[in-house]
């Protein structure tokens, strides 16, 4: 089975597939006008999925799943959300983005500094949204970077362990992360599918 990814984030591809063993996992603008962009124009999670996986389903013959995910803190009353990307401005980088969330959360004490990853899959086909999924990963928002690992917030994200999530194998967080629930829970339907 061949499943397409709206995501050009070679990071995220990898570790879909690898969650996603047995499965085709390609990108969906490899199959499509590469500078295409779905403007994400929703103010969740869901709604950003959902459009991206509704955007490009109706492109491709097949099943496509396109993600949103993010960093979600307490302290910040859910922020930066579904702007976890672009936190620092449009064209941001991780790093900018980490440096902008360490600034903004610098008074805040430990106590009050958790947060959580969030990710929320859309699997379309033809136009429609045929299913969702969701996955979380409780944490904090950590004081240093830590870790090699990962991308994103992964570097700052401290786990209930005392490790940040860029100290992680792949394997390691593959097993707990946001985005594997999610998947694992995408897995499962359409194992579930195949075989009925």
């Amino acid at each position: 089975m061949r499943l397409y990814v709206a995501t050009k984030n070679q990071h995220k591809l990898k570790e879909i597939a690898q969650i996603l063993e047995g499965v085709e996992v390609v990108s969906a603008y490899d199959y499509i006008e590469k500078d295409m962009d779905v403007e994400e124009t929703g103010n969740t999670f869901l709604q950003n999925a959902s459009i991206k996986a509704k955007a490009l389903s109706k492109l491709i013959d097949g099943y496509v799943i396109a993600d949103d995910s993010g960093i979600s803190v307490d302290a910040l009353e859910g922020a930066p959300g579904v702007y976890s990307a672009r936190f620092a401005g449009l064209n941001a980088t991780d790093d900018d983005n980490n440096r902008k969330l360490l600034a903004v959360m610098e008074r805040v004490p430990d106590e009050a500094r958790s947060a959580s990853y969030i990710c929320v899959i859309a699997l379309a086909v033809d136009g429609i949204v045929e299913r969702t999924f969701g996955g979380m990963c409780q944490g904090a928002v950590a004081r240093e970077y830590k870790g090699e690992g990962g991308f994103g917030y992964d570097v700052i994200f401290l786990l209930p362990d005392g490790r940040h999530m860029a100290e992680l194998t792949d394997e390691e967080k593959n097993a707990i992360s946001h985005r594997k629930m999610a998947v694992q829970s995408l897995k499962e339907y359409l194992d579930s599918k195949q075989e009925s």
